[in-house]
């Protein structure tokens, strides 16, 4: 059987795929490895034949490659944003992965291992491209495959139990901006008091709140922004719950009446974004106002309620509430696309030039002093460029984000194909060291040297208060893990972890490349 199986590589990855996901489902207490279980269930096919395990190189590169890019792309748009707030994690990334590459370097002798293997170690417990310089730098060294492969899993066990003891955890996040997703968005009816116009609003000039209904002597219509409210009057206000408490307290009281119970005049509605005209295009250029007579006051991208600020670019996917006169529920439809069978389509141009583009970003070697060579690879390039067009959003014609459910299942698929080739490649070495002192001393100095970095960059956010999702995020960036980014997010609804990953998983690869060739020279 294991000779038909041989011939068949795609079978046999479909068949770690199936049983990976299976075991990804078992708990381990708190615990359970989700996209991680590929990857196990790869070590144990890939044990039982050297031959399951060869030509799947191209398979592997296949599936890190989509992971990366569309992370890159989803990631784009709120790591700018949110660099001021990041760059002391980046910092401590650094000194935490030279601390790891010291550690390792002066640890090693001790348990009798040599630079090739901690070269190998250091490239496998933080799941990096690296290996690729690590194995040029040492010849292609049998020890260095023996510490990549050991180290691998031990990465991957060490970095979830730690990711999963941080992300849920509450903490003081003061010096973080709040999450969108933990915060939510509320509507209240209110009664105004006194005359005021819509700019004296608390919040109402920084966009922390939107006026969507005015009702006015029995009659109902859309707030425009040039309103001035006088006593009487009843509005609906729209923000997070702290925000939209200050506006009431300064416009009057709590109305007894909800607003929104009344659509005879004006309506509301969601609306799925599939007009790809309005793709990466911000809510001040659609000029709803003027085409639709109307106001945009929320915008839903995957399960996250954001307020429609003038400055929130629209991606391919988002559902807006649109308030509008009844007449121009209509019309809105037609302007917004509202399409599922639309939106489902990808761009095949724009997603295979954007993957090209990281491809040759990840290629291009650039020789370093000292006879060094130093390149991103196949995971951080397209990370990078993914980054960066996710960040532009479009480009004239065309448009770089990919749909919400689009981008998630080709981020799923390629996470699993990666975990489950690295898996079958790695079996073979795994099950001859694995029970070895040798391999014994692979593991204990593989997760010590992770807990030393991981304690630099933890301490780091706790002092600058970061909160722990984005904490978690940054830990599985620092890791490089894809399985641990999947985990988190499959713990907590938070679009802080996919930000902080982006940045320190593009960072740490750069550091690494250069750092495992430096290992491999002491």
């Amino acid at each position: 059987m294991f000779d038909a199986l041989a011939g068949q590589p795609l079978l046999v990855l479909m068949v770690v795929l199936a049983l990976g996901g299976l075991f990804g489902q078992i708990p381990f207490g708190p615990l359970r490895f989700g996209a991680a279980g590929a990857l196990f269930m790869g070590l144990v096919v890939g044990a039982l034949d050297p031959r399951f395990g060869q030509g799947l190189d191209q398979l592997k590169a296949f599936g890190v490659v989509l992971f990366c890019y569309t992370v890159g792309l989803g990631a784009g748009t709120t790591f700018v944003s949110d660099l001021r707030r990041q760059w002391g994690l980046m910092v401590a990334a650094v000194v935490g992965l030279g601390a790891m590459a010291g550690a390792g370097v002066l640890l090693a002798p001790l348990v009798g291992l040599t630079s090739g293997h901690v070269a190998g170690l250091y490239a496998g417990v933080l799941t990096s491209p690296a290996i690729d310089a690590a194995l040029a730098a040492t010849g292609g060294a049998e020890e260095t495959k023996v510490g990549y492969a050991l180290a691998y899993p031990t990465g991957v066990v060490v970095g979830m139990v730690l990711v999963a003891w941080l992300v849920g955890r509450r903490w003081p996040g003061s010096g973080d901006t709040p999450s969108l997703a933990e915060a939510g968005l509320t509507a209240t009816s209110v009664t105004v008091e006194r005359a005021v116009t819509l700019a004296e609003i608390p919040g109402w000039t920084r966009q922390a709140v939107k006026v969507s209904y005015l009702e006015r002597d029995g009659q109902m219509r859309v707030a425009r922004p040039t309103d001035a409210l006088a006593a009487g009057d009843r509005v609906l206000v729209v923000g997070n719950p702290d925000d939209v408490g200050t506006a009431i307290a300064f416009l009057g009281h709590e109305s007894s009446k909800e607003l929104t119970s009344d659509r005879r005049a004006v309506d509301f509605r969601r609306f799925l974004v599939s007009n790809p005209n309005l793709v990466g295009r911000t809510i001040a250029e659609l000029n709803v106002a003027g085409r639709l007579r109307g106001i945009v006051t929320r915008v839903r991208r995957r399960d996250i309620d954001m307020l429609a600020r003038d400055d929130l670019v629209l991606e391919p996917g988002d559902r807006v509430l649109a308030v509008v006169p009844r007449e121009m529920l209509e019309g809105a439809e037609d302007f917004f696309g509202d399409s599922e069978r639309r939106v489902s389509q990808v761009d095949a141009f724009t997603l295979g030039v954007g993957i090209c583009l990281g491809i040759l970003a990840g290629v291009v070697a650039v020789p370093l002093p000292g006879g060094l060579r130093f390149g991103l690879g196949l995971a951080a390039g397209p990370l990078v460029v993914g980054m960066i067009l996710g960040g532009l959003h479009r480009t004239g014609p065309f448009r770089w984000d990919l749909p919400h459910a689009v981008n998630a299942t080709i981020r799923q698929v390629g996470l699993m194909v990666f975990l489950a080739a690295v898996g079958l490649a790695s079996g073979q070495a795994f099950l001859r060291q694995a029970a070895t002192l040798t391999g014994l001393a692979v593991v204990v100095l593989g997760a010590v040297t992770l807990l030393i970095g991981a304690a630099v960059l933890v301490a780091v956010a706790w002092l600058q208060r970061l909160s722990a999702p984005r904490t978690a995020g940054a830990l599985a960036g620092f890791i490089g893990q894809p399985a641990l980014l999947a985990y988190a997010n499959g713990r907590v609804n938070d679009e802080r972890i996919d930000s902080a990953y982006g940045a320190l998983f593009a960072l740490g690869t750069v550091v690494k490349i250069l750092l495992v060739q430096l290992i491999a020279l002491a």
